[in-house]
């Protein structure tokens, strides 16, 4: 099998066109993208659907994956379903606010000035804690002594008092 490599700059130019397109705030553009990755996703499933022109079960020679194809079918009917409820979407923020662009509402903005600001205070806690370690050591001049635990404690208490 030989897949044209027109076919696969096509599918590769379609997903990027369809990113890009999904990125912006215009719920029209954001459409259109859902559009391009559908169409690349369909083509991306034909190049690897098998040979062209060639029944599922034709026999030994040349047999066609029918995988690809039910997958085609299944996402022809996604991007659909999708495409409508996109569409739906921009005709009723058509209707209130005649306009598809997608604003940031109040929350959004409380939110991102949140995150600035406990990002600063994490920065000078990070900040602090690098002059701590400069000044202070963990290693002492003196013999090391052993580390005690509290039944260690407990366990000397009892052996004295009996």
């Amino acid at each position: 099998m030989t897949v044209s490599l027109s076919l696969v700059i096509v599918m590769a130019v379609l997903y990027a066109l369809g990113v890009y397109a999904m990125l912006e705030r215009s719920l029209t553009r954001v459409l259109f993208g859902f559009l391009l990755l559908g169409n690349a996703t369909n083509l991306l499933l034909l190049i690897a659907m098998g040979f062209p022109g060639v029944s599922p079960f034709y026999g030994a020679e040349g047999v066609s994956d029918p995988l690809p194809q039910a997958l085609m079918l299944t996402a022809i009917v996604i991007t659909f379903a999708v495409s409508a409820f996109l569409l739906a979407l921009i005709y009723r923020s058509w209707q209130l606010g005649e306009a598809d662009t997608v604003l940031d509402d109040a929350e959004d903005i409380a939110l991102r000035e949140r995150a600035e600001e406990t990002e600063d205070v994490l920065e000078g806690e990070e900040e602090d804690a690098e002059e701590e370690d400069e000044e202070t050591t963990d290693f002492t001049e003196g013999p090391a002594a052993p580390v005690t635990t509290i039944v260690d404690e407990v366990r000397d208490e009892t052996r004295g008092e009996s």
